[in-house]
This record gives structure tokens, C-alpha cells and sequence, in this order.
């Protein structure tokens, strides 16, 4: 986490309005995360964002649910965006990421023990994060991946790049019952 406190407060329960709940919807139900208690202060942004991100975490997204997991973490970790590694280190062990696979994620392509679709999924990233490009020799090693899951590592990429950059900027704040990575403090 970069910040320890907010630049933009999220909305507190009693701030919330009428078009606000309704907008939130079913995610009011039960607890409402820090960065949508965030982004419901711009509501047509927050709308085509959650449009947008609700595709990325679909089954309209070609990758499976642990390469998504594993390119979505890798981008977080790239970007030292703490929440979103807090809250997606979560999700990967649901999405079938071993302990010890999301502690590797940190260590990159070069760490030892990635299959070869693993390690070609970690280099795009690192290279989309960097340059914003995936080199020819990536691309190849992306081969056994269809051209519309490719597609959806880039598409990946980019939107948790964006929501990254959001919550590193916004100051987003964990929420209750999760524990900052001590490799993304400061």
C-alpha cells in the first residue's frame, strides 16, 4: 500500500444514496468493499466499470479462472497494489492457486517450478506492465493458448493495470479480515 490513508473516503454507509444503493446492488447485501464504497462517488464510471471488469472476471473470458488469477495477482504485485493483492490472493486459492504458487507469483516467471503455460502467462505480464508489449518470443511461448484467450490475457492485463493504478492512487484501504502482503508496504 502506498498510502495509509484515503485521498478519496469511501462512502460510508450513511452517505450512500437511494441511486448509489441501487447502483451497488446485490453488493449491498452483504458487506461493500472499500473500492466500490470508492468508485460509487463518480456513479457513471462506476457503471461502465463494473460492466467492463464484469466481463474480465466471466466466463466470457477465455482464460480459466486460475490463469486469470495468476495474471491478475502478477499485475497487482507489478503495480504494488497492495488491496488488490490482498483481495485477489483470496480469490486465486479459490480459483485453484496452491499457497505456494501465489508466494512464486512475487518471484516472477524465472522462479522455478512453472509449467511452461504458467511461465509464458507471467512473461506477458511482466512485459505488458512494463512496456506495454508482448515481445515475438512471448507471443510464440503463448502458442498453446487460442488467439481469443491471448486476446483476453491483454484485455486482463490492462483492466487490473487500470484498477491498480486506481486503488495506488485513490488510496483505497483494506478491508476488514484481509493482511497487507509485507512484500507491498510503502
Amino acid at each position: 500500500m502506498r498510502l495509509n490513508a484515503p485521498r478519496i473516503v469511501p462512502l460510508a454507509d450513511t452517505e450512500i444514496t437511494e441511486d448509489q444503493r441501487k447502483l451497488l446492488g446485490d453488493r449491498f447485501a452483504g458487506p461493500v468493499y472499500n473500492i466500490f464504497r470508492t468508485l460509487a462517488r463518480a456513479p457513471k464510471a462506476y457503471k461502465a466499470f463494473m460492466h467492463w471488469g464484469g466481463y474480465i472476471l466471466s466466463d466470457r473470458n477465455d482464460l480459466s479462472a486460475r490463469d486469470r488469477e495468476l495474471v491478475i495477482l502478477r499485475t497487482g504485485y507489478n503495480w504494488k497494489a497492495g488491496y488488490e493483492w490482498a483481495q485477489h490472493e483470496r480469490i486465486g486459492l479459490q480459483c485453484g492457486l496452491t499457497p505456494g504458487e501465489i508466494a512464486r507469483i512475487k518471484k516472477g516467471p524465472g522462479a522455478p517450478g512453472w509449467s511452461d503455460a504458467d511461465r509464458a502467462l507471467l512473461q506477458a505480464t511482466d512485459e505488458l506492465t512494463t512496456g506495454a508489449f508482448i515481445t515475438d518470443a512471448t507471443w510464440a511461448a503463448l502458442s498453446g493458448f487460442t488467439e481469443k484467450q491471448r486476446m483476453d490475457l491483454v484485455m486482463t492485463v490492462g483492466q487490473y493495470t487500470q484498477v491498480s493504478m486506481m486503488l495506488n492512487a485513490f488510496g483505497v484501504q483494506l478491508d476488514e479480515g484481509l493482511i497487507l502482503d509485507p512484500d507491498l508496504v510503502g
